[in-house]
């Protein structure tokens, strides 16, 4: 493939011929809408929905009650109901259903349904959610404690002993809204097998396929869940939306009539996950030669009234705590919390865009302690080839590319001559400049946090054409591209020739969900695996018929090729069913195993590390605040680059999203009430905004991958905010532990900063 975009569906979106789940049109259908309260937190008495059951074009109204199945769903803990029960634990608690002809009429009914409740006291402060006396979110669990998670490493008393200096800083960071442009939408048709088949914009069909099943108290086989165009994710559209599907599949079965729910942005606002909020305490010892030898934190993370992945989401965050570097002695503890505020799940970048922003901050505060450059302070401590990690992990499976990120950055950016020039709180500048840095290094795929392992079918057809499928779900990042150029690398044939099937968990087994960047590592892993199995059948019926042995079979250049002799595809594939065999193969990728020990914090965590590095130059009006980024540079290693101009688009959206992160995008809560549930208050970066990007690809194919490719979805937006962070420290002096960052030139934006530890070698 020549080195140009390729998108297998660029067409259909392009032209607006691409069909989305609220463009679904069906003979009879009904329109769903949800009913929510203003309560925050509160026990439920009864809903009175004789009002609205009497208003123009009503067909019924559904409570907990309808529901044949189970009301509580979720990924790790079953806590979620589909409509509220017993109690409301957050403003986005969905208490009732209205089912109508329009969806005019039944947004009109909504708003005669009545919820009478017992309103309750509202935790809203996850420390204070911790207090043994807090009211209780979920009075069965006993406390408002999801779980902990911890790393405990070497002697953490003796590491401090042997610092010559230690640091202590707060940090804190938002609730944040994904902003997808396309809201949570269903269809749900009732078919004459029995069968419910639901379409939806949604991440993972497999998981609402159980949140569905469940629903409805039937087996997983009577639901089937069709793959559908997505109008963006970036991990929001998991339980809410499968939420959604179950809610649109129950008014479906009751009525026996396809029904459409589609949500207006300020629903989807009001009672969509978020990304957790973190509030962090960092103490870090360091040596005077620059060596890091003790870090002791506690991270608090809301998780609002569900627990979500939560557990998963901060288990990451743990282990990554001490961002890239090695540290022998290490105490964290993390904890996930219950509140009554909206609660939070799955956000790109799952747990690590919180704790770089605190680590990549901390490292810098350290090197200007010692006096030391920040540069050099991080090649000093940063994980290399061989390294231990901090759980114990040894870093030799793969090439450790950390220092290549820092030093292709650093080149591109010129960002040690830049650096000179630096306003450091100049009074004599107008606008301040600065350019900072962050580096990380992710885990890829789900690691410890569960199973990982997904499938493929490769079925060639008689004709020389192929259909793929796969189990990975496209979210609009250009997965199905990618899945049929691996195909295509594999098996030497264009990839015009390949026919992506519309997924459907009717024709593949459960492959997991479409997270932690493990799309294109996992799925083409499983597509390489079948195509090698298909090449297996094909050499092993045709060795005969190209004179060879099966072993020197080459497929390349549209052909089958022999010793001294080649078949176009197309006939090979014709002579495969002459020969009565199918040229179908299953695939299969398993990763890796790994290994980890919840009481310690210690194991092989990830299979493999994408290593990556980003820099930012802005300039701070020294009166008005106002900042402008001038420039962006990203240098991560992929592993292998499938698709080189999609990488470059995963560089670009990625750096524009953290960006936004670190400057201004916060979701503003008020006695556990959202008020900007639209984006005309929900400030997202506008295009004028935005500087100019440069994307660095570095590739190392990885051995553990069957494709040679890692991940860059989730890398590019967790180290945004950090190198802002250090850039407007460098710009006007003034540092930050409080995003978004507001208002650069003052410090009262800021997490409470408690003064630094200092202590000098007796």
């Amino acid at each position: 493939m020549p080195d140009r975009a390729w998108r297998n569906d660029a067409v259909a979106k392009v032209t607006g011929a691409a069909r989305y789940t609220d463009d679904l049109k069906l003979p009879g259908l009904l329109h769903a809408v949800p009913v929510y309260s203003n309560f925050v937190h509160a026990r439920i008495r009864t809903i009175r929905t004789g009002a609205a059951e009497a208003a123009e074009g009503v067909i019924r109204i559904l409570t907990a009650r309808d529901i044949p199945g189970a009301n509580r769903h979720g990924q790790i803990r079953k806590d979620m109901p589909v409509l509220a029960d017993d109690k409301i634990r957050y403003h986005g608690d969905v208490i009732a259903i209205v089912v109508a002809r329009t969806r005019v009429q039944a947004v009109a009914a909504a708003a005669l349904v009545e919820v009478v409740a017992e309103p309750l006291p509202a935790v809203l402060d996850p420390e204070e959610a911790l207090r043994p006396d807090a009211v209780p979110v979920h009075e069965q669990h006993g406390s408002n404690l999801i779980h902990t998670h911890r790393v405990r490493r070497g002697d953490i008393e003796r590491g401090f002993g042997e610092s010559d200096f230690i640091l202590e800083h707060d940090f804190q960071t938002q609730h944040v809204e994904h902003a997808y442009l396309e809201t949570e939408a269903a269809v749900c048709l009732p078919r004459p097998d029995g069968v419910m088949e639901v379409r939806g914009s949604m991440q993972h069909p497999f998981s609402t396929r159980r949140f569905v099943a469940g629903t409805l108290g039937e087996p997983l086989a009577n639901v089937e869940v069709v793959g559908t165009p997505l109008g963006g994710g970036f991990g929001g559209k998991d339980d809410t939306a499968a939420l959604v599907c179950a809610r649109a599949a129950l008014a479906a079965r009751l009525l026996g009539r396809p029904v459409k729910m589609t949500y207006d942005r300020e629903w989807s606002m009001r009672e969509s996950y978020k990304r957790h909020p973190y509030r962090v305490r960092y103490r870090m010892g360091v040596r005077r030669d620059g060596i890091i030898r003790a870090v002791h934190c506690r991270i608090v993370a809301d998780g609002g009234a569900y627990c979500s992945v939560t557990p998963w989401v901060t288990w990451r965050s743990t282990v990554q705590c001490c961002g890239p570097y090695t540290v022998e002695n290490v105490h964290c503890d993390t904890l996930g919390v219950y509140t009554n505020n909206v609660f939070t799940g799955a956000m790109r970048g799952f747990g690590s865009p919180q704790m770089n922003f605190v680590v990549e901050q901390m490292v810098e505060i350290a090197a200007e302690k010692l006096g030391m450059d920040a540069v050099e302070f991080r090649r000093l401590n940063m994980v290399q080839q061989d390294s231990l990690t901090i759980t114990g992990q040894k870093l030799n499976q793969h090439r450790v590319a950390m220092g290549e990120a820092l030093d292709r950055v650093r080149e591109a950016s010129s960002f040690e001559e830049k650096r000179k020039r630096c306003s450091h709180g100049s009074d004599e500048e107008e606008e301040l400049y600065g350019i900072g840095l962050a580096m990380s290094y992710r885990g890829v795929s789900l690691g410890a946090e569960g199973a990982d392992f997904t499938a493929a079918t490769v079925n060639a057809q008689a004709d020389g054409s192929i259909l793929l499928d796969v189990g990975v779900h496209e979210n609009g990042q250009g997965a199905e591209s990618a899945m049929i150029l691996v195909l295509a690398r594999e098996l030497g044939v264009r990839p015009d020739r390949i026919r992506l099937q519309r997924s459907s968990t009717a024709t593949i087994p459960d492959s997991g969900t479409t997270v932690a960047s493990r799309g294109t590592i996992m799925g083409g892993g499983a597509v390489v695996q079948a195509a090698r199995e298909l090449k297996r059948k094909i050499a092993t019926t045709l060795s005969q018929r190209l004179g060879c042995p099966m072993e020197e079979i080459r497929f390349e250049g549209e052909a089958v090729h022999g010793r001294g002799q080649a078949l176009p595809f197309a006939e090979a594939m014709a002579e495969m069913y002459k020969a009565r065999v199918f040229p179908f193969a299953f695939g299969m990728f398993r990763a890796p195993e790994v290994s980890w020990d919840e009481e310690t914090g210690q194991g092989d965590a990830y299979f493999t590390w994408v290593y990556g590095c980003q820099a930012v130059e802005l300039t701070v009006n020294r009166r008005t605040g106002k900042v402008t980024l001038l420039g962006m540079t990203a240098a991560h290693d992929v592993g292998r680059a499938v698709n080189r101009p999609m990488v470059l688009g995963q560089f670009y959206g990625g750096m524009a999203m953290g960006a936004g992160y670190a400057l201004q995008e916060e979701v503003r809560m008020e006695e556990g009430k959202i008020r900007n549930t639209n984006f005309h208050t929900y400030r997202i970066l506008k295009a004028d905004q935005l500087p100019d990007m440069q994307a660095v690809i570095i590739e190392n194919p990885d051995p553990l991958s069957p494709s040679g490719a890692k991940s860059i979805g989730e890398p590019v937006n967790e180290i945004m905010a950090p190198a802002i962070a250090n850039a407007i420290y460098n710009a006007t002096g003034i540092r930050h532990f409080r995003i978004p960052i507001l208002n650069p030139l003052s410090s009262e934006s800021s997490a409470e900063d408690p003064p630094a530890d200092r202590k000098e070698p007796s």
